[in-house]
């Protein structure tokens, strides 16, 4: 149960502390899932960056 704690609320803790997403903006799970998709999809991109670096990811992204 810790092991899946650590691996599970680390996304969530920070998305909802550095990127102020505690509370949905809009009401209706269709619009709920658009907002958390474009939240994730936030949190993903910044970690790749970090991980990989600016120039390299756009450099990634444009050889497809």
């Amino acid at each position: 149960m810790k092991r899946r704690k650590a691996i599970v609320e680390n996304p969530f803790g920070t998305i909802k502390r550095t990127m102020d997403s505690a509370y949905c903006q809009m009401k209706g799970i269709e619009n709920v899932q658009g907002e958390f998709s474009l939240t994730f999809l936030a949190y993903n991109l910044k970690r790749a960056i970090n991980i990989v670096g600016a120039k390299e990811l756009i450099e990634a992204m444009q050889m497809r």
